[in-house]
């Protein structure tokens, strides 16, 4: 015999479940190079190691709130210092919070690396296309 009480309840749990992006595949971070004050904005794509100096970043992860929900972007990030003719070093490896930089970013005696947000490669590539024609 069918559980017939169970379906409202089910219904309702759907319901009242947020709802899940596709996950993002660009972690949009930001460097500050202390010895030249230039401040970098840095795509990460998930998976692919990208240098910023002499640090090599690699985002695990990268997941955003949806826009209904308070604004909060976070990314699972490793971040290596690599040196000619040195084992390379592991500065930080964690989540970094967005709404939280003073929280949870690299500090390291050269460099500051903290998260802005996600993206998806088709909305980088449009912002880019869009900035060119622009010009």
């Amino acid at each position: 015999m069918p559980h017939r009480f169970l379906g409202p309840f089910v219904a309702a749990a759907v319901a009242a479940a947020p709802a899940f992006a596709e996950p993002y595949e660009v972690a949009v971070l930001q460097g500050l190079d202390k010895v030249t004050a230039r401040v970098s904005t840095i795509e990460a794509p998930v998976g692919q190691v990208v240098r910023f100096g002499t640090l090599e970043i690699v985002a695990r992860s990268c997941d955003k709130r949806p826009p209904e929900e308070t604004p909060e972007s976070a990314a699972f990030v490793d971040i290596w210092e690599v040196r000619p003719g040195e084992p390379a070093i592991t500065l930080f490896r964690g989540w970094m919070f967005a709404s939280s930089p003073a929280l949870s970013a690299l500090e390291h005696p050269v460099y500051d690396i903290w998260v802005l947000d996600c993206a998806n490669t088709s909305a980088s590539a449009a912002s880019t296309s869009q900035g060119s024609r622009a010009e």
